[in-house]
């Protein structure tokens, strides 16, 4: 099959085994894929995160830079068959999406960072049955790709235990953060700081159900805010992942406050104890996404709750990740760009 891959710290098109379904996989043909960061690190420090994952425990430990692999997690595919013995949870024609996880036929990996497990700028993957989601057939390629994404923001959301009264500040609008906006506004918490440095970024959280998005730079998210009749925020969701910023934070925040860190800092980093002691602090470390966050993500964005479009850039063919993945931190760029691998 074709493929964009990633080799020697480089992106390559060309082809790629064609994958082969075992016992519980399902065949996919690839449909949309979004790109994402977590694409771009692996890209430029993938040996970093997997010693990481081998030092500490973690994901992306069996993964081989020295073979090529197929990145991609944020996808949309058509289900061509399955594997012999499967239980063929979804018909074969129907489109699907899922938690980027393969637990069948003796794997254990993430999808698209496996060197067995191909992702979505491929144009086949193997999924795992049990964890096929089926996709409404009036929800589009595009939308439904953003399920993933969306998810990991609906269960940061949720892991900060939010609750009425509370003022809630979310810390850099990329997708992740976005999605905490869009999960805390379902849940109907309010009122939701956004604060990002970038302007286009604070309209779409605006666009999400954010009530005011401040440039830190220029206004303190953590001080009393007059148009929130002086309230301050008492929890704060950090979806950037800098070394030193959990300290700024904690320095920052009010007594009794609530931290939620959802942003991935690969670097080691210090806080001082003392400071968040005083202030009888509790911070939460959030993860990826879980089935229920999917559901909910999925129905989310069919049903037009929410409305996922202003995240939508470019759609590129394979040709167009590499440069695609070099631009993304732009200021500029898209909250997502969207691969379709049937095109080169």
């Amino acid at each position: 099959m074709k493929a964009a891959y990633i080799l020697d710290g480089k992106v390559h098109v060309g082809e790629v085994p064609d994958p082969v379904p075992g016992k519980g996989q399902a065949l996919v043909r690839t449909h949309r894929c979004g790109l994402c960061a977590s694409e771009a690190h692996f890209l430029h420090a993938g040996q970093n995160v997997v010693d990481l994952s081998r030092e500490h425990g973690g994901p992306y430990a069996g993964l081989d830079l020295s073979r090529p692999f197929v990145p991609g997690h944020e996808y949309v595919g058509e289900i061509i068959d399955y594997g012999p013995g499967s239980k063929r949870t979804v018909k074969t024609g129907r489109r699907v999406t899922s938690v980027p996880i393969m637990r069948q036929a003796g794997a254990h990996a993430v999808i698209g960072f496996n060197n067995d497990c191909p992702g979505g700028f491929g144009q086949y993957m193997l999924l795992d049955e049990d964890m096929l989601m089926e996709v409404p057939a009036d929800l589009d390629d595009d939308r439904a790709a953003m399920t993933e994404p969306l998810a990991v923001g609906l269960e940061h959301a949720r892991r900060g235990r939010p609750g009425k009264g509370d003022v809630a500040l979310v810390l850099g609008c990329g997708a992740i953060g976005l999605g905490v906006i869009a999960g805390l506004k379902l849940m109907g918490i309010g009122p939701i700081v956004a604060a990002d440095f970038q302007p286009g970024r604070r309209a779409v959280a605006l666009k999400m159900g954010a009530d005011i998005a401040v440039d830190p730079r220029e206004i303190s998210p953590y001080a009393p805010i007059p148009d929130l009749g002086m309230r301050q925020v008492n929890l704060v969701y950090e979806c950037v992942g800098l070394p030193g910023l959990l300290q700024q934070i904690i320095q920052s925040v009010c007594f009794d406050a609530r931290i939620v860190m959802g942003g991935y800092c690969m670097e080691p980093d210090q806080l001082l104890v003392f400071s968040a002691q005083n202030k009888r602090l509790t911070v939460h470390f959030a993860g990826g996404e879980e089935p229920q966050d999917m559901e909910l993500a999925l129905r989310s964005i069919a049903d037009g709750t929410i409305d996922i479009s202003p995240w939508l850039g470019p759609r590129i063919a394979l040709s167009g990740v590499g440069q695609a993945l070099e631009e993304m931190s732009g200021p500029l760029a898209a909250i997502r760009t969207v691969v379709d691998p049937r095109l080169l």
